[in-house]
């Protein structure tokens, strides 16, 4: 009956473990503000067609995320500002994913419509609350000035820098790669390809090396098995000791003497004899015919 309880008291442990890590998971304290287009000219378009300012939030941590019931602003007297409506699947949020608002101020809009708009000559502040109304997730300023079709954010996704961003990435990474370096390396140290391929080769030769090894150790471990086998069975395994190469060409070389001896001296003669058939040229259907009966 102990064992059972402790059992029992392991099992809700665990799933009382688990719950808070789903929970912790579950929390929006790990969303950030990413990246901004104050001033949007001819950059990404709504749902509807419009161009406007928008914002990015980004989920920093290995689990999904429901920012269903925070508040984004533009007011820090006022952290309640717009609250992010509940029941849309959208709010939540994949790991290291994005989610984008537009600051349009038409809230009516949908989900992702805020009520307020951007200056583009002022400083603009912007942060997002929990549900609370009261806890600061996450607050940046975004300096005046800002220059069409621009995006001020975060240089890493999620890290600290901030700076303009050399491309605009509305739901995107903010940094992206376009080349490979350990492309450009082998470009800069390996021009003519030597490198690569003596590396290639060096693959292949060390592969069939350890290949040979594993099938010369897999051919002496079936011939062990075999002896034993056979000693089991009671059969003599022993080797009563071996000829050299020359030993075994004579005694080849004098069977096949015999066998000159023992076979007819016109053994690679062909007769061929010819074999009389009752067929006509002219029709096959002398096969299917009857003789004619006697008189």
């Amino acid at each position: 009956m102990n064992r059972i309880r402790k059992k029992t008291g392991v099992l809700l442990l665990f799933a009382l473990l688990l719950g808070l890590t789903g929970a912790q998971a579950q929390r929006s304290i790990s969303m950030r503000i990413n990246e901004v287009l104050v001033i949007n000219e001819d950059n990404f378009v709504d749902d509807y067609g419009k161009r406007n300012s928008w914002i990015e939030l980004y989920n920093t941590s290995a689990g999904t995320v429901n920012i269903s019931g925070c508040f984004l602003t533009n007011d820090i007297n006022n952290p309640k500002k717009y609250p992010i409506p509940k029941g849309d699947v959208l709010t939540r949020i994949s790991p290291r994913q994005h989610v984008l608002f537009w600051a349009d101020g038409m809230a009516s809009r949908g989900t992702f419509h805020l009520n307020f708009t951007l200056d583009p000559e002022k400083e603009n502040y912007i942060a997002l609350f929990d549900s609370d109304g009261k806890t600061l997730i996450d607050g940046h300023i975004i300096p005046a000035g800002q220059t069409a079709d621009i995006s001020f954010g975060r240089k890493v996704d999620g890290q600290e820098q901030w700076g303009n961003l050399a491309k605009v990435t509305p739901s995107t990474n903010n940094l992206t790669l376009d080349t490979n370096e350990k492309i450009d390396n082998f470009k800069t140290n390996d021009s003519v390809g030597i490198g690569m391929t003596i590396t290639a080769m060096a693959v292949v030769f060390i592969g069939l090396f350890i290949l040979y090894f594993i099938f010369k150790q897999v051919a002496k471990l079936a011939i062990a098995v075999g002896k034993l086998r056979a000693e089991k069975a009671g059969h003599d395994t022993t080797v009563h000791g071996s000829q050299s190469g020359e030993v075994l060409a004579a005694i080849s070389t004098a069977l096949y003497e015999l066998n000159e001896d023992v076979h007819d001296i016109e053994r690679t003669v062909l007769t061929i004899q010819k074999v009389k058939r009752n067929y006509s040229p002219w029709s096959s259907k002398i096969y299917s015919l009857r003789e004619n009966p006697r008189k």
